[in-house]
Protein backbone atom coordinates (compact mmCIF):
# COMPACT_ATOMS: atom_id res chain seq x y z
CA UNK A 1 0.00 0.00 0.00
CA UNK A 2 1.47 3.35 -1.00
CA UNK A 3 0.60 6.51 0.95
CA UNK A 4 1.15 10.07 -0.25
CA UNK A 5 0.53 13.38 1.53
CA UNK A 6 -0.92 16.03 -0.76
CA UNK A 7 -1.00 19.53 0.70
CA UNK A 8 -1.31 21.26 -2.64
CA UNK A 9 -4.12 23.77 -2.86
CA UNK A 10 -4.62 22.55 -6.41
CA UNK A 11 -6.75 19.65 -5.24
CA UNK A 12 -9.00 21.95 -3.25
CA UNK A 13 -9.29 24.96 -5.55
CA UNK A 14 -8.51 23.46 -8.95
CA UNK A 15 -9.80 24.97 -12.13
CA UNK A 16 -13.24 23.90 -13.23
CA UNK A 17 -13.32 22.20 -16.60
CA UNK A 18 -13.51 24.51 -19.61
CA UNK A 19 -15.49 21.89 -21.55
CA UNK A 20 -18.87 23.55 -20.96
CA UNK A 21 -19.49 24.09 -24.67
CA UNK A 22 -19.32 20.40 -25.50
CA UNK A 23 -22.55 19.34 -27.23
CA UNK A 24 -24.67 16.47 -25.98
CA UNK A 25 -27.66 14.43 -27.10
CA UNK A 26 -30.64 13.77 -24.84
CA UNK A 27 -31.87 10.18 -25.12
CA UNK A 28 -34.60 8.12 -23.50
CA UNK A 29 -32.93 5.05 -22.07
CA UNK A 30 -36.03 3.47 -20.58
CA UNK A 31 -39.76 3.96 -20.93
CA UNK A 32 -42.88 2.05 -19.94
CA UNK A 33 -46.48 3.01 -19.22
CA UNK A 34 -45.60 4.98 -16.09
CA UNK A 35 -41.91 5.82 -16.30
CA UNK A 36 -39.64 7.71 -18.69
CA UNK A 37 -35.92 8.00 -17.94
CA UNK A 38 -33.57 10.21 -19.94
CA UNK A 39 -29.86 10.81 -20.13
CA UNK A 40 -27.51 13.29 -21.75
CA UNK A 41 -24.84 11.60 -23.86
CA UNK A 42 -21.53 13.35 -24.54
CA UNK A 43 -19.29 12.03 -27.32
CA UNK A 44 -15.90 13.18 -28.62
CA UNK A 45 -16.21 15.85 -31.29
CA UNK A 46 -13.89 13.97 -33.61
CA UNK A 47 -14.93 10.31 -33.85
CA UNK A 48 -12.07 7.86 -34.17
CA UNK A 49 -11.81 4.33 -35.46
CA UNK A 50 -11.53 2.73 -32.04
CA UNK A 51 -14.65 1.98 -30.05
CA UNK A 52 -15.19 4.25 -27.07
CA UNK A 53 -15.16 3.41 -23.37
CA UNK A 54 -18.32 4.64 -21.63
CA UNK A 55 -18.84 6.25 -18.22
CA UNK A 56 -22.34 6.36 -16.68
CA UNK A 57 -22.94 9.00 -13.98
CA UNK A 58 -25.68 9.54 -11.38
CA UNK A 59 -25.86 12.77 -9.38
CA UNK A 60 -26.32 13.24 -5.65
CA UNK A 61 -29.34 14.53 -3.79
CA UNK A 62 -30.41 11.95 -1.24
CA UNK A 63 -32.47 10.03 -3.82
CA UNK A 64 -34.98 12.88 -3.61
CA UNK A 65 -33.55 15.75 -5.65
CA UNK A 66 -30.81 16.90 -8.00
CA UNK A 67 -30.50 17.14 -11.76
CA UNK A 68 -28.55 15.18 -14.35
CA UNK A 69 -27.13 18.50 -15.58
CA UNK A 70 -24.83 18.47 -12.54
CA UNK A 71 -22.85 15.84 -14.43
CA UNK A 72 -22.43 17.94 -17.57
CA UNK A 73 -19.03 19.41 -16.71
CA UNK A 74 -17.57 16.00 -15.85
CA UNK A 75 -19.13 14.31 -18.89
CA UNK A 76 -18.00 17.05 -21.27
CA UNK A 77 -14.45 16.80 -19.94
CA UNK A 78 -14.47 13.04 -20.49
CA UNK A 79 -15.66 13.53 -24.06
CA UNK A 80 -12.73 15.86 -24.68
CA UNK A 81 -10.44 13.10 -23.46
CA UNK A 82 -11.82 10.43 -25.79
CA UNK A 83 -14.57 8.90 -23.67
CA UNK A 84 -18.30 8.58 -24.12
CA UNK A 85 -20.10 9.79 -21.01
CA UNK A 86 -23.75 9.83 -20.01
CA UNK A 87 -25.30 11.64 -17.07
CA UNK A 88 -28.58 10.07 -16.02
CA UNK A 89 -31.95 11.10 -14.71
CA UNK A 90 -32.88 8.31 -12.34
CA UNK A 91 -35.68 7.29 -10.00
CA UNK A 92 -35.79 9.67 -7.01
CA UNK A 93 -37.62 7.21 -4.82
CA UNK A 94 -37.21 9.25 -1.63
CA UNK A 95 -38.90 12.37 -3.01
CA UNK A 96 -41.52 13.49 -0.47
CA UNK A 97 -40.37 10.70 1.85
CA UNK A 98 -38.30 10.83 5.06
CA UNK A 99 -34.64 9.91 4.49
CA UNK A 100 -33.66 10.90 8.03
CA UNK A 101 -33.23 8.86 11.19
CA UNK A 102 -36.96 8.63 11.87
CA UNK A 103 -37.89 7.46 8.38
CA UNK A 104 -38.73 3.97 7.17
CA UNK A 105 -35.79 1.64 6.55
CA UNK A 106 -37.43 -0.41 3.73
CA UNK A 107 -37.90 2.83 1.78
CA UNK A 108 -34.23 3.74 2.15
CA UNK A 109 -33.13 0.34 0.87
CA UNK A 110 -35.64 0.54 -1.98
CA UNK A 111 -34.16 3.92 -2.96
CA UNK A 112 -30.71 2.28 -3.26
CA UNK A 113 -32.28 -0.49 -5.32
CA UNK A 114 -33.98 1.84 -7.79
CA UNK A 115 -30.80 3.87 -8.23
CA UNK A 116 -28.81 0.72 -8.98
CA UNK A 117 -31.49 -0.59 -11.32
CA UNK A 118 -31.46 2.61 -13.34
CA UNK A 119 -27.72 2.13 -13.88
CA UNK A 120 -28.55 -1.37 -15.12
CA UNK A 121 -31.28 -0.04 -17.43
CA UNK A 122 -28.89 2.53 -18.93
CA UNK A 123 -26.28 -0.19 -19.35
CA UNK A 124 -28.78 -2.41 -21.18
CA UNK A 125 -29.71 0.52 -23.43
CA UNK A 126 -26.10 1.12 -24.46
CA UNK A 127 -25.41 -2.57 -24.94
CA UNK A 128 -28.28 -2.61 -27.42
CA UNK A 129 -27.06 0.57 -29.13
CA UNK A 130 -23.32 0.04 -28.93
CA UNK A 131 -22.75 0.10 -32.68
CA UNK A 132 -24.81 3.26 -33.13
CA UNK A 133 -22.60 5.16 -30.68
CA UNK A 134 -19.36 3.28 -31.40
CA UNK A 135 -19.03 1.93 -27.86
CA UNK A 136 -16.81 -0.78 -26.44
CA UNK A 137 -19.22 -2.76 -24.26
CA UNK A 138 -16.35 -4.37 -22.34
CA UNK A 139 -15.30 -0.93 -21.06
CA UNK A 140 -18.30 0.49 -19.19
CA UNK A 141 -17.62 2.39 -15.97
CA UNK A 142 -19.98 3.56 -13.22
CA UNK A 143 -19.63 6.90 -11.44
CA UNK A 144 -21.66 8.79 -8.90
CA UNK A 145 -21.72 11.43 -6.21
CA UNK A 146 -23.30 10.83 -2.77
CA UNK A 147 -26.60 9.01 -3.47
CA UNK A 148 -25.37 8.40 -7.01
CA UNK A 149 -22.20 6.83 -5.61
CA UNK A 150 -24.27 4.55 -3.37
CA UNK A 151 -26.27 3.54 -6.43
CA UNK A 152 -23.08 2.89 -8.40
CA UNK A 153 -21.54 0.75 -5.68
CA UNK A 154 -24.64 -1.40 -5.32
CA UNK A 155 -25.04 -1.66 -9.10
CA UNK A 156 -21.49 -2.98 -9.29
CA UNK A 157 -21.68 -5.48 -6.44
CA UNK A 158 -25.28 -6.49 -5.74
CA UNK A 159 -26.48 -9.84 -7.05
CA UNK A 160 -28.20 -8.81 -10.26
CA UNK A 161 -30.68 -11.68 -10.37
CA UNK A 162 -31.83 -10.99 -6.83
CA UNK A 163 -32.11 -7.20 -7.02
CA UNK A 164 -33.24 -6.63 -10.61
CA UNK A 165 -36.64 -4.88 -10.80
CA UNK A 166 -36.94 -4.99 -14.60
CA UNK A 167 -36.62 -8.61 -15.80
CA UNK A 168 -37.86 -7.65 -19.27
CA UNK A 169 -34.72 -5.53 -19.77
CA UNK A 170 -31.97 -7.95 -18.77
CA UNK A 171 -28.22 -7.62 -18.79
CA UNK A 172 -26.19 -10.47 -20.32
CA UNK A 173 -25.21 -13.28 -17.95
CA UNK A 174 -21.94 -12.60 -16.13
CA UNK A 175 -21.84 -8.96 -17.25
CA UNK A 176 -19.21 -7.00 -15.31
CA UNK A 177 -18.37 -3.31 -15.21
CA UNK A 178 -14.84 -2.19 -16.00
CA UNK A 179 -14.52 -0.04 -12.90
CA UNK A 180 -16.16 2.67 -10.82
CA UNK A 181 -15.71 6.13 -9.32
CA UNK A 182 -17.40 6.95 -6.03
CA UNK A 183 -17.64 10.40 -4.47
CA UNK A 184 -18.65 10.05 -0.80
CA UNK A 185 -20.54 6.82 -1.34
CA UNK A 186 -21.09 3.75 0.82
CA UNK A 187 -22.10 0.11 0.63
CA UNK A 188 -24.51 -1.80 2.86
CA UNK A 189 -22.36 -4.94 3.08
CA UNK A 190 -18.63 -5.35 2.41
CA UNK A 191 -19.24 -9.05 1.80
CA UNK A 192 -20.92 -8.06 -1.46
CA UNK A 193 -17.42 -7.49 -2.85
CA UNK A 194 -15.62 -10.74 -3.62
CA UNK A 195 -12.45 -11.69 -5.51
CA UNK A 196 -14.71 -12.75 -8.36
CA UNK A 197 -16.73 -9.55 -8.80
CA UNK A 198 -14.36 -6.81 -7.61
CA UNK A 199 -13.43 -4.10 -10.11
CA UNK A 200 -10.90 -1.25 -10.00
CA UNK A 201 -12.34 1.56 -7.91
CA UNK A 202 -11.49 5.18 -7.15
CA UNK A 203 -12.96 6.77 -4.02
CA UNK A 204 -12.86 10.31 -2.69
CA UNK A 205 -14.44 11.32 0.62
CA UNK A 206 -14.15 13.75 3.51
CA UNK A 207 -13.27 11.77 6.63
CA UNK A 208 -15.52 13.95 8.82
CA UNK A 209 -18.60 13.41 6.64
CA UNK A 210 -21.67 13.57 8.93
CA UNK A 211 -24.06 12.18 6.31
CA UNK A 212 -22.42 9.23 4.58
CA UNK A 213 -19.79 7.62 6.85
CA UNK A 214 -16.21 7.66 5.66
CA UNK A 215 -15.51 4.45 7.59
CA UNK A 216 -18.14 2.10 9.00
CA UNK A 217 -21.02 3.70 10.89
CA UNK A 218 -24.74 4.33 10.74
CA UNK A 219 -26.08 6.39 7.85
CA UNK A 220 -26.46 9.98 9.13
CA UNK A 221 -24.93 8.61 12.36
CA UNK A 222 -28.44 7.75 13.53
CA UNK A 223 -28.82 6.33 17.06
CA UNK A 224 -29.27 2.57 17.27
CA UNK A 225 -32.92 2.91 18.28
CA UNK A 226 -33.79 4.93 15.17
CA UNK A 227 -36.42 3.47 12.85
CA UNK A 228 -34.20 4.25 9.85
CA UNK A 229 -30.93 2.95 11.32
CA UNK A 230 -28.70 1.41 8.65
CA UNK A 231 -25.04 0.46 8.97
CA UNK A 232 -23.00 1.62 5.99
CA UNK A 233 -19.43 0.98 4.93
CA UNK A 234 -17.93 4.12 3.44
CA UNK A 235 -14.98 4.81 1.18
CA UNK A 236 -12.22 4.04 3.68
CA UNK A 237 -13.76 0.71 4.70
CA UNK A 238 -14.33 -0.34 1.09
CA UNK A 239 -10.81 0.74 0.15
CA UNK A 240 -9.33 -1.37 2.95
CA UNK A 241 -11.48 -4.33 1.94
CA UNK A 242 -10.30 -4.12 -1.67
CA UNK A 243 -6.69 -3.90 -0.52
CA UNK A 244 -7.17 -7.09 1.51
CA UNK A 245 -8.58 -8.75 -1.60
CA UNK A 246 -5.51 -7.56 -3.52
CA UNK A 247 -7.70 -5.43 -5.75
CA UNK A 248 -6.81 -2.26 -7.62
CA UNK A 249 -8.04 0.82 -5.80
CA UNK A 250 -7.32 4.45 -5.00
CA UNK A 251 -8.64 6.64 -2.21
CA UNK A 252 -8.47 10.41 -1.88
CA UNK A 253 -9.16 11.47 1.72
CA UNK A 254 -10.02 15.08 2.55
CA UNK A 255 -8.92 15.33 6.17
CA UNK A 256 -11.52 17.22 8.17
CA UNK A 257 -13.79 17.48 5.15
CA UNK A 258 -17.53 16.89 5.28
CA UNK A 259 -20.14 15.83 2.74
CA UNK A 260 -19.43 18.93 0.66
CA UNK A 261 -16.57 16.96 -0.94
CA UNK A 262 -18.95 14.41 -2.50
CA UNK A 263 -18.69 16.11 -5.89
CA UNK A 264 -15.21 17.59 -5.53
CA UNK A 265 -13.38 15.72 -8.29
CA UNK A 266 -16.38 15.68 -10.61
CA UNK A 267 -16.23 19.48 -10.74
CA UNK A 268 -12.55 20.28 -10.09
CA UNK A 269 -9.31 18.65 -11.19
CA UNK A 270 -11.21 16.19 -13.37
CA UNK A 271 -7.94 15.00 -14.90
CA UNK A 272 -7.40 12.95 -11.73
CA UNK A 273 -10.45 10.89 -12.69
CA UNK A 274 -9.34 10.59 -16.31
CA UNK A 275 -5.92 9.38 -15.15
CA UNK A 276 -7.67 6.67 -13.13
CA UNK A 277 -9.81 5.60 -16.09
CA UNK A 278 -6.80 5.58 -18.39
CA UNK A 279 -4.82 3.46 -15.95
CA UNK A 280 -7.62 0.90 -15.70
CA UNK A 281 -7.84 0.64 -19.49
CA UNK A 282 -4.06 0.22 -19.61
CA UNK A 283 -4.30 -2.72 -17.21
CA UNK A 284 -2.33 -0.98 -14.48
CA UNK A 285 -2.89 -1.98 -10.88
CA UNK A 286 -2.51 0.34 -7.91
CA UNK A 287 -3.25 0.56 -4.21
CA UNK A 288 -2.86 4.19 -3.33
CA UNK A 289 -4.14 6.50 -0.60
CA UNK A 290 -3.81 10.23 -1.25
CA UNK A 291 -4.30 12.44 1.81
CA UNK A 292 -5.40 16.04 1.37
CA UNK A 293 -5.37 18.61 4.17
CA UNK A 294 -8.41 20.88 4.27
CA UNK A 295 -7.15 22.87 7.24
CA UNK A 296 -10.10 21.66 9.28
CA UNK A 297 -10.10 19.32 12.24
CA UNK A 298 -12.78 17.66 14.36
CA UNK A 299 -13.38 14.51 16.39
CA UNK A 300 -14.25 12.30 13.40
CA UNK A 301 -11.11 13.39 11.57
CA UNK A 302 -8.91 12.87 14.65
CA UNK A 303 -9.90 9.20 14.68
CA UNK A 304 -7.55 8.72 11.72
CA UNK A 305 -3.91 9.20 12.69
CA UNK A 306 -2.81 9.77 9.11
CA UNK A 307 -4.55 13.18 9.32
CA UNK A 308 -2.34 14.36 12.18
Amino acid sequence: MRFALLLLALLLTGMVSTAQNQKFTTLTYYQDDTLKLELDLFLPKKPGKQKLPLVLFEHGGGFSGGERSSGHSFSAYLAEKGYAAATLTYTLYMKNKNFGCDGKLPEKIKAFQYGANDFWLATAFFLQNADKYNLDVSKIFLAGSSAGAEAALHAAFWDYKTMNLYPKTPLPPNFKYKGLISGSGALMDLNLITPQNMVPALFFHGNADPVVPYGTAAHHYCPTNASNWLLLHGSYSIYQHLVKLNGSTRLVTYCGGGHEFSGELFHKNQQILVDFLDSVLAGQKTQEHLIVSTGKTNERSKAYQFCD
